[in-house]
Protein backbone atom coordinates (compact mmCIF):
# COMPACT_ATOMS: atom_id res chain seq x y z
CA UNK A 1 0.00 0.00 0.00
CA UNK A 2 1.47 3.40 -0.67
CA UNK A 3 2.03 5.54 1.78
CA UNK A 4 -0.69 8.68 2.34
CA UNK A 5 2.24 11.48 2.69
CA UNK A 6 3.50 10.02 -0.99
CA UNK A 7 -0.72 10.05 -2.14
CA UNK A 8 -0.35 13.40 -1.46
CA UNK A 9 2.65 14.42 -3.47
CA UNK A 10 1.49 12.37 -6.13
CA UNK A 11 -1.81 14.29 -6.04
CA UNK A 12 -0.27 17.67 -5.55
CA UNK A 13 2.68 16.88 -8.59
CA UNK A 14 -0.31 16.34 -10.42
CA UNK A 15 -2.25 19.18 -10.27
CA UNK A 16 0.44 21.90 -10.26
CA UNK A 17 2.22 20.09 -13.18
CA UNK A 18 5.51 20.98 -11.06
CA UNK A 19 8.03 19.43 -8.39
CA UNK A 20 8.64 22.82 -7.18
CA UNK A 21 5.37 24.37 -7.64
CA UNK A 22 3.80 21.15 -5.47
CA UNK A 23 6.30 21.17 -2.54
CA UNK A 24 5.76 25.14 -2.06
CA UNK A 25 1.98 23.87 -1.73
CA UNK A 26 2.99 21.02 0.54
CA UNK A 27 5.68 22.95 2.70
CA UNK A 28 8.26 20.13 1.88
CA UNK A 29 11.56 20.33 0.00
CA UNK A 30 11.17 19.65 -3.49
CA UNK A 31 14.14 17.23 -3.22
CA UNK A 32 11.90 15.17 -1.02
CA UNK A 33 9.33 14.96 -3.48
CA UNK A 34 11.14 13.97 -6.40
CA UNK A 35 12.64 11.20 -4.33
CA UNK A 36 9.85 9.81 -3.70
CA UNK A 37 8.32 9.84 -7.01
CA UNK A 38 11.35 8.36 -8.53
CA UNK A 39 11.57 5.72 -5.93
CA UNK A 40 7.61 5.02 -6.48
CA UNK A 41 8.51 4.83 -10.77
CA UNK A 42 11.11 2.65 -9.91
CA UNK A 43 9.22 0.01 -7.69
CA UNK A 44 6.44 0.00 -10.67
CA UNK A 45 8.90 -0.68 -13.11
CA UNK A 46 7.68 2.47 -15.56
CA UNK A 47 7.63 5.75 -15.18
CA UNK A 48 4.60 8.06 -13.66
CA UNK A 49 5.17 11.61 -15.14
CA UNK A 50 6.61 12.33 -18.67
CA UNK A 51 9.36 15.11 -17.81
CA UNK A 52 8.44 17.93 -20.35
CA UNK A 53 10.84 21.54 -20.74
CA UNK A 54 8.07 23.16 -19.06
CA UNK A 55 6.82 20.71 -16.47
CA UNK A 56 5.52 17.01 -16.22
CA UNK A 57 2.33 15.34 -17.33
CA UNK A 58 0.84 12.07 -16.76
CA UNK A 59 1.86 9.10 -18.76
CA UNK A 60 -0.54 6.51 -19.22
CA UNK A 61 0.65 4.15 -16.47
CA UNK A 62 0.45 7.56 -14.24
CA UNK A 63 -3.23 8.49 -15.49
CA UNK A 64 -4.16 4.93 -13.69
CA UNK A 65 -2.61 5.17 -10.91
CA UNK A 66 -3.65 9.12 -10.22
CA UNK A 67 -7.15 7.75 -10.07
CA UNK A 68 -6.36 5.35 -7.46
CA UNK A 69 -4.72 8.01 -5.49
CA UNK A 70 -7.23 10.17 -5.16
CA UNK A 71 -10.07 7.79 -4.16
CA UNK A 72 -7.89 6.45 -2.05
CA UNK A 73 -7.65 9.89 -0.44
CA UNK A 74 -10.92 10.47 -0.77
CA UNK A 75 -11.91 7.20 1.29
CA UNK A 76 -8.99 8.48 3.90
CA UNK A 77 -11.04 11.94 4.63
CA UNK A 78 -14.43 9.83 4.71
CA UNK A 79 -13.62 7.51 7.44
CA UNK A 80 -11.41 9.91 9.13
CA UNK A 81 -14.90 12.27 9.18
CA UNK A 82 -16.96 8.52 10.00
CA UNK A 83 -14.81 8.44 12.68
CA UNK A 84 -15.08 11.84 14.40
CA UNK A 85 -18.98 11.76 13.43
CA UNK A 86 -18.64 8.80 16.02
CA UNK A 87 -17.07 10.71 18.76
CA UNK A 88 -19.49 13.51 18.28
CA UNK A 89 -17.07 15.92 17.05
CA UNK A 90 -19.19 16.63 13.50
CA UNK A 91 -15.62 17.15 11.56
CA UNK A 92 -14.97 16.47 7.97
CA UNK A 93 -13.92 17.94 4.67
CA UNK A 94 -16.46 19.05 1.99
CA UNK A 95 -14.92 20.24 -1.29
CA UNK A 96 -17.75 21.85 -3.85
CA UNK A 97 -17.19 23.14 -7.14
CA UNK A 98 -19.13 25.39 -8.82
CA UNK A 99 -18.80 28.67 -11.47
CA UNK A 100 -17.96 31.94 -11.05
CA UNK A 101 -21.28 33.73 -11.20
CA UNK A 102 -22.55 31.45 -8.16
CA UNK A 103 -19.69 31.21 -5.94
CA UNK A 104 -19.76 34.64 -4.26
CA UNK A 105 -23.49 35.61 -4.48
CA UNK A 106 -25.90 32.38 -3.77
CA UNK A 107 -23.39 29.87 -3.02
CA UNK A 108 -21.72 32.36 -0.54
CA UNK A 109 -25.02 33.15 1.63
CA UNK A 110 -25.68 29.48 2.05
CA UNK A 111 -21.60 28.73 3.27
CA UNK A 112 -21.67 31.71 5.96
CA UNK A 113 -25.23 30.02 7.12
CA UNK A 114 -23.80 26.10 6.93
CA UNK A 115 -20.22 27.35 9.09
CA UNK A 116 -22.46 29.43 11.70
CA UNK A 117 -23.85 25.66 12.68
CA UNK A 118 -21.17 23.60 11.49
CA UNK A 119 -17.85 25.40 12.00
CA UNK A 120 -15.72 22.34 12.40
CA UNK A 121 -16.49 21.05 8.66
CA UNK A 122 -14.00 22.60 6.55
CA UNK A 123 -15.67 23.48 3.03
CA UNK A 124 -13.28 24.14 -0.13
CA UNK A 125 -14.74 25.52 -3.01
CA UNK A 126 -13.12 25.70 -6.51
CA UNK A 127 -14.17 27.35 -9.62
CA UNK A 128 -14.75 25.83 -13.01
CA UNK A 129 -16.62 25.23 -16.30
CA UNK A 130 -19.87 23.20 -16.64
CA UNK A 131 -17.92 20.40 -18.30
CA UNK A 132 -15.43 20.21 -15.64
CA UNK A 133 -17.78 19.97 -12.79
CA UNK A 134 -18.88 17.20 -14.37
CA UNK A 135 -15.93 15.58 -14.17
CA UNK A 136 -14.50 16.58 -11.11
CA UNK A 137 -17.56 15.42 -8.99
CA UNK A 138 -18.14 12.15 -11.36
CA UNK A 139 -14.30 11.48 -10.60
CA UNK A 140 -14.49 11.89 -7.06
CA UNK A 141 -12.32 15.09 -6.96
CA UNK A 142 -15.52 16.68 -5.50
CA UNK A 143 -18.22 16.24 -3.47
CA UNK A 144 -20.48 18.50 -4.91
CA UNK A 145 -21.04 20.22 -7.82
CA UNK A 146 -23.09 23.10 -8.46
CA UNK A 147 -23.20 25.36 -11.63
CA UNK A 148 -25.95 26.56 -14.41
CA UNK A 149 -26.96 24.11 -17.78
CA UNK A 150 -24.86 21.37 -16.47
CA UNK A 151 -24.28 18.48 -18.88
CA UNK A 152 -26.29 15.51 -18.07
CA UNK A 153 -24.48 12.32 -16.91
CA UNK A 154 -25.53 8.84 -15.54
CA UNK A 155 -22.64 8.99 -13.30
CA UNK A 156 -24.26 11.89 -11.25
CA UNK A 157 -27.35 12.42 -9.11
CA UNK A 158 -29.33 15.58 -9.28
CA UNK A 159 -30.11 17.15 -5.52
CA UNK A 160 -31.73 20.27 -7.09
CA UNK A 161 -32.92 21.97 -10.37
CA UNK A 162 -33.98 25.67 -9.87
CA UNK A 163 -35.19 26.88 -13.19
CA UNK A 164 -33.67 30.65 -13.82
CA UNK A 165 -35.73 32.95 -16.48
CA UNK A 166 -32.74 35.26 -18.57
CA UNK A 167 -33.49 38.89 -18.29
CA UNK A 168 -32.07 42.74 -18.31
CA UNK A 169 -30.57 44.18 -15.00
CA UNK A 170 -31.10 48.24 -15.18
CA UNK A 171 -30.70 50.51 -13.04
CA UNK A 172 -34.20 50.97 -10.81
CA UNK A 173 -34.61 54.22 -12.58
CA UNK A 174 -34.38 52.72 -16.38
CA UNK A 175 -37.10 53.34 -18.71
CA UNK A 176 -37.84 49.44 -19.17
CA UNK A 177 -37.76 48.58 -15.32
CA UNK A 178 -41.40 49.37 -14.68
CA UNK A 179 -42.65 46.62 -17.08
CA UNK A 180 -43.72 43.62 -16.39
CA UNK A 181 -41.76 41.41 -18.85
CA UNK A 182 -40.02 42.48 -22.03
CA UNK A 183 -38.48 40.91 -25.24
CA UNK A 184 -34.90 41.01 -26.12
CA UNK A 185 -35.81 43.29 -28.88
CA UNK A 186 -37.19 45.91 -26.87
CA UNK A 187 -33.72 46.30 -25.34
CA UNK A 188 -31.62 46.87 -28.74
CA UNK A 189 -32.24 50.16 -28.59
CA UNK A 190 -30.42 50.70 -25.19
CA UNK A 191 -26.24 49.43 -24.48
CA UNK A 192 -25.97 46.15 -23.83
CA UNK A 193 -23.49 44.79 -21.95
CA UNK A 194 -23.62 40.76 -22.39
CA UNK A 195 -21.43 37.49 -21.35
CA UNK A 196 -18.89 36.83 -23.89
CA UNK A 197 -19.61 34.39 -26.24
CA UNK A 198 -18.57 30.95 -25.43
CA UNK A 199 -20.11 30.81 -21.75
CA UNK A 200 -23.19 29.24 -21.01
CA UNK A 201 -25.46 32.16 -20.66
CA UNK A 202 -24.39 33.55 -23.86
CA UNK A 203 -25.71 30.39 -25.89
CA UNK A 204 -29.04 31.21 -23.90
CA UNK A 205 -29.34 34.47 -24.54
CA UNK A 206 -28.47 33.73 -28.61
CA UNK A 207 -31.71 31.87 -28.63
CA UNK A 208 -33.55 35.13 -28.24
CA UNK A 209 -31.71 37.06 -30.49
CA UNK A 210 -34.79 37.56 -33.71
CA UNK A 211 -33.49 36.44 -37.05
CA UNK A 212 -34.21 40.10 -38.14
CA UNK A 213 -32.09 41.88 -34.96
CA UNK A 214 -28.10 42.33 -35.04
CA UNK A 215 -27.23 42.13 -31.45
CA UNK A 216 -23.82 44.25 -30.29
CA UNK A 217 -23.66 44.49 -27.22
CA UNK A 218 -21.85 47.61 -26.37
CA UNK A 219 -19.26 44.95 -23.44
CA UNK A 220 -19.12 41.90 -23.42
CA UNK A 221 -17.39 40.31 -20.75
CA UNK A 222 -16.83 36.85 -18.18
CA UNK A 223 -16.68 38.84 -15.38
CA UNK A 224 -20.34 38.88 -13.66
CA UNK A 225 -19.39 41.59 -11.22
CA UNK A 226 -18.01 43.61 -13.97
CA UNK A 227 -21.56 43.02 -15.59
CA UNK A 228 -23.88 44.31 -12.52
CA UNK A 229 -21.64 47.17 -11.88
CA UNK A 230 -22.05 48.53 -15.61
CA UNK A 231 -25.98 47.68 -15.32
CA UNK A 232 -26.52 50.01 -12.43
CA UNK A 233 -25.68 52.74 -15.04
CA UNK A 234 -28.40 53.94 -16.79
CA UNK A 235 -29.08 53.24 -19.61
CA UNK A 236 -27.17 50.08 -19.46
CA UNK A 237 -28.71 47.16 -19.82
CA UNK A 238 -27.35 43.86 -18.64
CA UNK A 239 -28.42 40.46 -19.97
CA UNK A 240 -28.32 38.14 -16.88
CA UNK A 241 -30.67 36.09 -14.69
CA UNK A 242 -32.80 36.56 -11.73
CA UNK A 243 -30.36 34.47 -9.53
CA UNK A 244 -27.05 36.18 -10.69
CA UNK A 245 -28.72 39.94 -9.26
CA UNK A 246 -30.42 37.96 -6.13
CA UNK A 247 -28.93 39.88 -3.58
CA UNK A 248 -28.72 43.32 -5.60
CA UNK A 249 -32.87 42.85 -5.79
CA UNK A 250 -33.10 42.44 -1.91
CA UNK A 251 -30.66 45.45 -1.55
CA UNK A 252 -32.50 47.67 -4.10
CA UNK A 253 -29.60 48.55 -6.22
CA UNK A 254 -30.50 46.67 -8.90
CA UNK A 255 -33.96 45.94 -10.91
CA UNK A 256 -34.28 43.03 -13.13
CA UNK A 257 -37.30 42.52 -16.01
CA UNK A 258 -37.47 39.62 -17.18
CA UNK A 259 -37.73 38.25 -20.70
CA UNK A 260 -41.12 36.72 -21.89
CA UNK A 261 -39.54 33.89 -24.07
CA UNK A 262 -39.95 30.39 -22.76
CA UNK A 263 -36.92 29.60 -24.42
CA UNK A 264 -34.94 31.96 -22.41
CA UNK A 265 -34.26 29.73 -19.23
CA UNK A 266 -31.43 28.65 -17.56
CA UNK A 267 -31.16 25.57 -14.81
CA UNK A 268 -29.06 25.94 -11.74
CA UNK A 269 -28.34 22.03 -11.01
CA UNK A 270 -26.89 20.30 -7.44
CA UNK A 271 -25.18 17.10 -8.17
CA UNK A 272 -22.89 14.43 -6.39
CA UNK A 273 -21.59 11.44 -7.81
CA UNK A 274 -24.53 8.86 -7.99
CA UNK A 275 -21.68 5.79 -7.43
CA UNK A 276 -22.29 5.68 -3.24
CA UNK A 277 -24.42 7.58 -0.91
CA UNK A 278 -23.05 11.01 0.19
CA UNK A 279 -20.81 11.72 3.08
CA UNK A 280 -22.69 12.98 6.36
CA UNK A 281 -20.56 16.73 5.95
CA UNK A 282 -21.48 17.02 2.08
CA UNK A 283 -25.22 15.67 2.72
CA UNK A 284 -25.56 18.73 5.45
CA UNK A 285 -24.08 20.60 3.21
CA UNK A 286 -26.25 20.00 -0.21
CA UNK A 287 -29.05 20.09 2.43
CA UNK A 288 -28.02 23.83 3.34
CA UNK A 289 -27.92 25.16 0.06
CA UNK A 290 -31.53 23.18 -1.04
CA UNK A 291 -32.57 25.59 2.46
CA UNK A 292 -30.68 28.37 1.35
CA UNK A 293 -31.68 29.21 -2.15
CA UNK A 294 -35.28 27.94 -1.35
CA UNK A 295 -35.54 30.83 1.27
CA UNK A 296 -34.79 32.97 -1.70
CA UNK A 297 -37.85 35.01 -2.86
CA UNK A 298 -38.33 34.36 -6.87
CA UNK A 299 -36.03 31.41 -6.96
CA UNK A 300 -36.93 27.85 -7.59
Amino acid sequence: MIHNRLLKYLDEVTRAGSIRKAAVRLNVASSAVNRRIIELEEDLGTPIFERLPRGLRLTAAGEILIQHVRTTLREHEHTIARINGLKGLMRGDVTVVTMAGLAPNLLAEALAEFRSEHSRIKVRVRILTGDRIVHAVAAGEADLGLGYNLPASSRLTRVLDIHQQLGAAMSPDHPLATKREIRLADCIGYPIVAAEIGLSLRATVELLVPPDIEFEPIIETDSLELMKRLARLSPNLAVLNRADVDLELREGSLAFVPFSAAKGQQTISLVHRSRGPLEPAASMLAHFIERSFAARSGLG
